[in-house]
């Protein structure tokens, strides 16, 4: 807390300063300055004031000087104008801050906001006149203002103009770098434009040299609770933010990156894992309203394509009936050494499904799908309907849970060729394994049932049993003979090569014995 005391010694000896001069302060001069007014001055404007007891000493130090400096009028007013376009509000600074007394124009504000404007203005200038340093809470009203009331504060001497090069802020920075890459797709440049949409929300005008590693972690904080995206969605997106700043390192213009250090590599989330299994992808399918839209599910569900970059893309002569094969070109790695063309095979579920919509397309169509190719068909909407039409609730990541659960599939299928199934589906075993490939229910319960395992718990079990035989007869005080039970040779051969239906002294062993208690 504040130290009354000290407070009254810089300002008692203030006063008798003054009087010593002949000069003397107005009552509004003095509560002007009086601890519990200025704070709740601060307080009423929003503007976060230092606690600390040195920095509040020093702000009243500062105060004093400054009207003994200039003893005139040291307070800015604010200047309500009437406009044609509305209201407008202006800054007048008093005689004792700028002799021309000029108005500073503050754009279209709230009369709160030119408030605050004005207590930050008074601010900056008792700092500068002063040699001062601003409190942090000026600091960083001055970097969320506008450009022109940033000129206009330069022009008239409140600020110092910027630093070398051109200011640029955040938003800046992201339009310009979506502007300077025509290369790329315009799937990637809409992933662009949500990012610049979040980076300019948070960091507003902010300059791009003003960004600190603090403010990169908020932004993080930020999507999470304001924006209340998932744990992959925002490291896909501060990935897109290192990616911008790196841009502005590459180009001279930073030397730091803010998001450096960040977790932005996407994880595995088993919680959205979901298998469409045969019987209910049959029942879509058979609701699905025509044959377009059939093809489309069976394309996602039985040929693992994405949808819909890889099966909007797929042409009629890319599909081969004789051979029962089909290309598919993916935009996705087309920069990888194979092009991004696989070659999928014409799986028994798909041939009805080419064919329908063969017979069903116009003479010239170029691509199996043509109803659904304008920009503003939303597949994710439609296929909602159709699932939930199906008598299903839809399910997490629609159709990449399609795509997942034909992979898994196809590893069942081919008996674990990894090779075979990641060309097809077109992905790397690392992703395969990580993001795609899915236990079951029905795996759980298959391995439960395996003679293998039933085997073996036959196996603990007369290991179990003859253990429990051979503890009791060792317990007993006099000497017996145990009379072992008829040894059944089929079910022990891979264990004892000796077996003899006898009876065995106590103390000695029945090979079989010995041979099954080797493997408990």
């Amino acid at each position: 807390m504040f130290d009354i005391s000290e407070y009254n010694k810089y300002y008692c000896s203030y006063e008798g300063k003054k009087e010593k001069n002949g000069q003397t302060y107005t009552e509004a001069e003095k509560q002007a300055h009086r601890p519990n007014n200025l704070a709740a001055d601060k307080h009423r404007q929003g503007i976060a004031f230092e606690r600390s007891k040195s920095q509040r000493i020093e702000y009243f130090k500062l105060s004093f000087l400054l009207l003994e400096k200039r003893q005139v009028k040291f307070m800015a007013s604010i200047v309500k104008q009437s406009t044609t376009d509305g209201t407008r509000y202006l800054i007048q600074l008093s005689p004792g801050e700028n002799e021309a007394r000029p108005k500073i124009s503050l754009g279209r504000v709230t009369k709160n906001q030119a408030e605050t404007a004005k207590v930050n203005i008074e601010s900056v200038i008792r700092c500068k006149d002063a040699g001062a340093i601003m409190p942090p809470a000026v600091q960083e009203w001055l970097k969320g203002i506008s450009d022109g009331l940033r000129k206009r504060l330069t022009a008239l001497g409140i600020i110092e103009p910027t630093k070398d090069g051109p200011n640029i802020t955040v938003a800046d920075l992201v339009s310009r770098y979506i502007v300077s890459r025509p290369d790329v797709k315009a799937i990637t440049k809409g992933k662009w434009q949500n990012a610049y949409n979040k980076l300019s929300a948070f960091f507003r005008n902010q300059n791009i040299e003003d960004v600190t590693v603090q403010q990169a972690k908020d932004f993080r904080i930020y999507l999470k609770t304001v924006g209340q995206l998932s744990e992959n969605t925002v490291r896909r997106l501060i990935g897109l933010s290192r990616q911008f700043f790196k841009a502005a390192i590459d180009a001279g213009l930073l030397s730091k990156n803010p998001f450096a250090g960040q977790a932005i590599s996407v994880r595995a989330n088993p919680e959205r894992f979901y298998y469409v299994n045969q019987e209910m992808a049959l029942k879509v399918l058979d609701t699905c309203p025509d044959s377009e839209w059939r093809l489309i599910f069976g394309l996602s569900r039985w040929g693992g394509l994405r949808c819909p970059s890889e099966v909007l893309g797929l042409k009629w002569q890319d599909v081969d009936f004789e051979h029962s094969r089909f290309t598919v070109h993916a935009c996705k790695t087309e920069h990888h050494a194979d092009s991004g063309i696989r070659i999928v095979p014409m799986f028994p579920e798909l041939k009805p499904l080419f064919q329908d919509a063969f017979d069903n397309a116009n003479e010239g169509d170029i691509y199996c799908i043509t109803r659904y190719r304008k920009a503003t068909t939303n597949f994710r909407t439609t296929m909602t309907k159709i699932i939930k039409r199906a008598g299903y609730k839809p399910w997490p990541k629609l159709f990449q849970n399609l795509r997942s659960t034909r992979e898994t599939e196809l590893f069942k299928m081919t008996g674990g060729n990894v090779k075979a199934v990641c060309n097809w589906i077109g992905n790397s075993p690392e992703i395969a394994m990580q993001h795609y490939a899915q236990v079951t229910e029905a795996d759980i319960q298959e391995a439960a049932k395996s003679s293998l395992i039933n085997d073996a718990e036959k196996r603990v079990q007369k290991t179990v049993h003859n253990t429990v035989q051979t503890a009791d007869a060792t317990n007993r005080n006099e000497p017996q003979e145990i009379i072992a039970s008829p040894c059944d040779c089929n079910d022990k051969r891979e264990f004892a090569t000796l077996c003899e239906s006898k009876n065995y002294p106590q103390g000695e062993s029945n090979p079989c014995l010995q041979d099954e208690n080797l493997i408990s």
